[in-house]
């Protein structure tokens, strides 16, 4: 099983159209056409994606992002299991990052998952020192 979890910044980059974003779509597409590929992200760093989009618009528009992600093939992981919670607190106070990066790359250690990001000054480091994938979309 091809697995990958979604940071808010691959979210961001897809819908914004920015560069990179047709890496995105492509880990998309064979989510779509394959059923050994999933595609993961924790509600928390979706709650990145939606604060982002009110930030740049409106209300309305981060709900109907909302509704555009429940339609896409994102598996929404709705829970913090205990694993996940102490995995994140103890890469958040070894690197500093921020709660939701922590958290986001706990889900893909957890679940032996590529990161998809592009947040190179938060995840270098951390890439160099732990037995992580991250999978840089630019």
């Amino acid at each position: 099983m091809n697995a990958f979890v979604l940071d808010a910044c691959a979210l961001i980059a897809y819908f914004a159209k920015e560069d990179g974003a047709e890496n995105i779509k492509k880990i998309f597409e064979r989510a779509i056409y394959s059923k050994d590929t999933v595609v993961l992200m924790n509600k928390i760093n979706l709650l990145e994606v939606y604060y982002d989009v009110i930030k740049r618009y409106n209300e309305q528009e981060a709900s109907r992002m909302l509704e555009i992600v429940a339609e896409m093939p994102i598996k929404i992981i709705h829970e913090l299991d205990d694993t996940v919670f102490k995995m994140a607190g103890l890469l958040k106070s070894k690197y500093r990052i921020s709660l939701a990066d922590s958290i986001a790359l706990a889900e893909s250690i957890t679940r032996n998952a590529s990161l998809i990001s592009s947040d190179h000054h938060e995840f270098d480091v951390i890439e160099k020192q732990e037995q992580i994938a991250i999978q840089w979309f630019r």
